[in-house]
């Protein structure tokens, strides 16, 4: 499968002060993805971060 989802399965979400949400960056693993979370809290941002994993859809 050459789907990019299936390299980067985990996403890294932001949710700014008027509640929308934007994708701030794909990741190999859920670690990685939630070093950045812990990098982006630090900073001390009012924006809420997460990481969520992405759904991978069969297509034939």
């Amino acid at each position: 499968m050459t789907d990019s989802s299936s390299a980067l399965p985990w996403q890294v979400i932001r949710q700014d002060d008027n509640g929308n949400c934007y994708r701030v960056g794909r990741y190999a693993t859920e670690d990685e993805a939630q070093r950045i979370v812990d990098t982006l809290d630090i900073k001390g941002h009012k924006q809420l971060y997460w990481v969520e994993r992405i759904e991978q859809t069969t297509t034939y």
